[in-house]
């Protein structure tokens, strides 16, 4: 299904005067080099590779379900905030979400592909909702209870646990550039290469995470650097890459500068032939490091606040002409009102289905 909806009028007002900066733009590197988002994708893509036919399959019920059905475009709900902020900081605002019921009736009700939350969420309603709406069973994650506070991902749970409650896909979280990133890729590799075995698509949260990164600027946002760890994921075969939206540049160059030592390698061309300060040409880098957009890039639009409508359209065009596949939103939603939480994802989703807002 091509996109026909025309664009929403409260697009531009919500972008405001970026609107023409960000719906006109020409990227620097051609469209023609990525495997674009379409409603054929799966076959287009991924037929021919090792993926067995029950991953396929899987892939193909995340691309056919809510009101992106059929369009080659993601809109996910993923709440494992439980875990990685505390449920306190994360549900107080909105302590219906306590209960794991209604983060399933949020993504439900906004029209969502899937939801990603963790094993305990899932587990504690799959009879009820795992033939409602695709899961994607989130089985690494990051605990503040710990004294003093650390960041590391580990393993809360298996791939076996999260095809017996009925997901159709595994995420998983790797801190790349951290002193645990060995471990973490080596668990999350052996992890995916299962859920492939047992017939589920596998997504991968790509983060950086390593103080070195945060000098004048912070480059945990770095197209260079996000890119890089997109390219470590698609690797070990994520199927689809999760990606913070970039906001900078040359992450190895300030690392380099900060630290007087040599640091990874990159090339100038990155620089001056397919990026540019602009955000679609640094987004359209990350989905380059994506195989060309074969895994697919779903982008996020960052913490809540007080202009979460504003960002999540303006994370929502950015993506989507630069070549990826969607977005996920998480706290933006479930830290407001319900019937605010659907309205924000409707927004986000109207962008994907616009047919004026098209490929840059």
């Amino acid at each position: 299904m091509t996109s026909t909806m025309k664009l929403p009028s409260s697009v531009e007002s919500l972008l405001g005067q970026e609107a023409e900066y960000l719906l006109t733009y020409k990227a620097k590197v051609s469209q023609d080099l990525l495997h674009l988002p379409g409603a054929d994708f799966v076959e287009r893509v991924w037929l021919n590779s090792d993926r067995n036919s029950q991953v396929l399959r899987s892939l193909q019920i995340l691309y056919s379900s809510g009101r992106l059905a059929n369009t080659g475009y993601l809109s996910i709900l993923p709440v494992d905030q439980g875990i990685e902020h505390s449920a306190g900081a994360s549900f107080a605002a909105n302590p219906i979400y306590f209960d794991p019921e209604n983060i399933i009736k949020l993504a439900i009700a906004s029209g969502c592909n899937a939801v990603a939350t963790t094993l305990g969420v899932l587990g504690s309603v799959s009879r009820k909702y795992a033939h409602k709406i695709p899961f994607i069973a989130k089985i690494n994650h990051n605990e503040l209870l710990t004294y003093p506070n650390k960041f590391d991902q580990i393993m809360f749970g298996d791939v076996e646990q999260a095809w017996n409650l009925g997901a159709v896909a595994v995420g998983a979280t790797i801190y790349f550039g951290s002193e645990n990133s060995t471990r973490q890729i080596q668990e999350v590799s052996q992890a995916f290469k299962q859920a492939h075995e047992y017939g589920m698509a596998t997504i991968l949260w790509c983060y950086l995470r390593n103080d070195v990164f945060k000098q004048d600027k912070d480059y945990h946002v770095s197209a260079d650097l996000t890119g890089q760890a997109n390219h470590l994921g698609v690797t070990i075969e994520a199927d689809i890459i999760k990606q913070k939206l970039p906001e900078n540049n040359n992450g190895y160059g300030a690392v380099v500068k900060a630290t007087g030592e040599s640091y990874g390698k990159t090339d100038e061309r990155v620089y001056t032939e397919l990026t540019s300060d602009h955000p679609i040409d640094l987004t359209r880098y990350q989905v380059l490091n994506c195989y060309c957009g074969r895994a697919g890039l779903i982008n996020s639009g960052g913490a809540s606040g007080k202009n979460d409508f504003a960002d999540a359209v303006r994370t929502a065009v950015i993506n989507k002409r630069a070549g990826g596949s969607g977005l996920i939103s998480g706290r933006k939603a479930f830290q407001r009102p319900f019937e605010e939480g659907v309205k924000l994802f409707n927004a986000i989703q109207d962008v994907y289905l616009s047919g004026d807002i098209t490929i840059a």
